[in-house]
């Protein structure tokens, strides 16, 4: 508990890993199990949980691999405030990828594996080598992709291609605006992010649906993603030089992956899966108001 000696409170390391964004994961398989037909039931029910551990660890060491940077431009974060020793945050990394393994073998096996170990490769290759290239918003991407895929596993991954490109656009789009959160944007990212938020919303209400209330819901779902998010990067592409509007709408896109993944869900068939997704929005949002989700 002794932050003089690097350990970090509880309070630090919720910071470090953005805990509360957790609840904006947890649909990424739910939307990959609905497409493919195979309802998170039984040990299945492991796989958000893979899923939350494997982010933890991406956000652990997304802040170990920009201690450097951070200590100039958000000195207090918790590795260089001292509250977290970068030691110990690259242990955590490590820690929670292997537990989000673990879990994954435990939910499906080889099945899933074959799908958890290219995510967790993905996001270490993320934060530890792509992040400040070009390729950074494609790797993202790929790592939002394989998510969504791991619900539907590597036997059935091709039955959930819509959903993982449409994860995959959204957060393409989120990457590349997220990158002038402290020092203002470009126009071009926040024009890339608003192309990305309609190719989403398109591929939600994309394909055959059961009914037309699944529709129905499919499109309220979109509607209300594309609504919230759009507005927010409208706001961020009118002023796209300022900080603190590409740091509002990259969070309003964080959280626009909760209705995005309903939708999801709902074209596809499983509305109470879709309705439980949605309901994590709120929480989501209101802890968000205590710690930041980037």
């Amino acid at each position: 508990m002794s932050t003089a000696r690097g350990r970090g409170t509880a309070g630090a390391w919720a910071e470090l890993l953005r805990a509360p964004a957790a609840l904006t994961v947890l649909g990424d398989t739910a939307a990959g199990a609905a497409a493919a037909g195979r309802p998170l039931r039984g040990r299945r029910l492991a796989l958000p949980l893979a899923s939350v551990a494997l982010y933890w660890s991406g956000m652990a060491l997304n802040d170990w691999a920009d201690r450097a940077l951070d200590a100039a431009e958000r000195p207090e974060r918790p590795i260089p405030s001292g509250r977290i020793a970068p030691a110990a945050a690259l242990t955590a990394a490590a820690g929670l990828s292997g537990a989000g393994l673990a879990l994954a073998a435990l939910a499906g096996g080889s099945d899933a594996l074959r799908i958890a170990v290219p995510l967790a490769g993905a996001v270490w290759a993320y934060n530890t080598v792509l992040k400040p290239t070009p390729a950074a918003p494609a790797a993202m991407a790929a790592c939002r992709a394989l998510d969504v895929l791991l619900g539907a596993g590597a036997g059935r991954w091709t039955a959930a291609r819509t959903p993982a490109l449409a994860m995959a656009a959204h957060t393409f789009g989120v990457t590349a605006l997220s990158r002038g959160e402290v020092h203002g944007g470009r126009r071009g990212d926040s024009r890339l992010a608003l192309a990305t938020t309609l190719a989403a919303t398109t591929l939600s209400c994309a394909g055959r649906a059961p009914s037309g209330l699944h529709r129905a819901a499919a499109g309220l779902c979109a509607l209300g993603y594309a609504g919230t998010t759009g507005r927010a990067q409208l706001a961020a592409d009118a002023t796209p030089s300022t900080a603190a509007a590409v740091r509002t709408a990259t969070i309003a896109g964080i959280h626009g992956m909760v209705p995005l993944q309903a939708a999801l869900c709902a074209r596809r068939g499983s509305l109470p899966t879709a309705a439980l997704v949605l309901s994590a929005l709120a929480p989501a949002r209101r802890l968000a108001t205590r710690r930041s989700p980037t």
